[in-house]
């Protein structure tokens, strides 16, 4: 074995190795500065913000609200008792899924927060929806002041966020003009995504929920731009969902939990479609009656048990206080066209 001297290290043989310490060095600030995902910051007032922070309260004790962030205060006292802010971005809407509280942001972002504990459950992007909230391009744009931009913005966000609750199984709905989107609220998984033909779009200003589905409106136009037609499409997460062909400016009202009123102008009588069946609800006196899906809500009168047409009736106390009965309301049966097939 042949021994060599320890050879001298000169300035040119220790470039390498301190390129390399150099390059390590800031890999490890990099990752000591690396932000929270989305640019997540949740902390109680003064405090420092962290990912979590440590202090826990029931949701029933809070009262929630945005802007710029979604912030929470005592319900009892009234003090602010933490912030969930995210860098860049601000709150619009909030919608509660159970007991989560899910939040629509003005950069497209949906997230699910947990205000027990505020924590930050999940992120969904929504494509194309930040364009659609800002309007940017849109007619008269140009003249709106802040203010008008701020608030077109909210209002458009309360119509794109729709939270169905569905017993144990909430799940949320985002509505674009161009797409629509349904995640499960346990963990923000896509079930579905939507988009309209081509020269159709979605209407989330006329968008419905109810306890079960989410009815989105559509309208189509002709190569001139002019409404030629239009229709419903209703969406479930447990189920397949629906189509209903309607002229392209129907409007939808809902009525309790389950069914909602859809009116199609004034030559086509108005609907009642109950969505917990996905079916529509007949009129009294329609010869479908025995074979409905959804009978008429409280049922029709029974002729055989009211009094007898030859007994007249009592005279009112007041003449001046009696006024004509109410006629009830036409509830014709709306004919579905088949479920609807979400696009992946």
């Amino acid at each position: 074995m042949s021994w060599k001297p320890l050879r001298v290290l000169t300035p040119r043989s220790i470039l390498p190795a301190l390129a390399v310490m150099l390059v390590l060095a800031a890999g490890a600030a990099a990752h000591a500065n690396k932000p929270v995902p989305f640019g997540d910051r949740v902390a109680e007032p003064g405090a420092e913000a962290t990912a979590v922070s440590s202090q826990s309260l029931s949701s029933a004790d809070l009262e929630l609200k945005v802007g710029p962030g979604l912030e929470a205060y005592h319900r009892q006292t009234g003090q602010h008792a933490w912030s969930y802010r995210r860098e860049g971005a601000t709150a619009l809407y909030l919608s509660m899924a159970g007991e989560n509280a899910i939040v629509l942001w003005d950069d497209g972002l949906v997230t699910s927060v947990r205000p027990g504990d505020h924590e930050v459950r999940w992120h969904r992007a929504v494509p194309g929806l930040a364009d659609w909230l800002r309007a940017d391009g849109e007619p008269g744009g140009e003249k709106r002041t802040d203010e008008q931009r701020k608030q077109l913005a909210q209002d458009r966000a309360a119509a794109a966020l729709h939270t169905v609750q569905q017993g144990g199984a909430a799940w949320v709905a985002v509505v674009t003009p161009n797409l629509t989107m349904g995640l499960r609220e346990a963990d923000g998984d896509l079930r579905y995504n939507s988009k309209p033909p081509g020269n159709c779009s979605y209407d989330p200003l006329r968008t419905v929920g109810t306890e079960y589905a989410v009815l989105v409106p559509r309208s189509c136009t002709n190569s001139a731009g002019q409404a030629v037609s239009g229709g419903i499409n209703g969406y479930r997460l447990d189920s397949s969902g629906w189509q209903l062909n309607t002229g392209p400016a129907a409007s939808i009202k809902a009525l309790d939990g389950s069914r909602v009123l859809i009116t199609d102008g004034p030559i086509v009588p108005a609907k009642v479609f109950d969505t917990k069946a996905a079916a529509p609800e007949v009129s009294c006196g329609s010869p479908a009656v025995p074979f409905a899906a959804v009978r008429p809500q409280g049922g029709c009168a029974d002729p055989a048990a009211s009094p007898a047409a030859d007994a007249p009736a009592p005279p009112p106390a007041d003449q001046s206080a009696a006024t004509p009965s109410a006629q009830p309301s036409a509830a014709p049966s709306a004919e579905a066209s088949g479920p609807a097939q979400p696009q992946q």
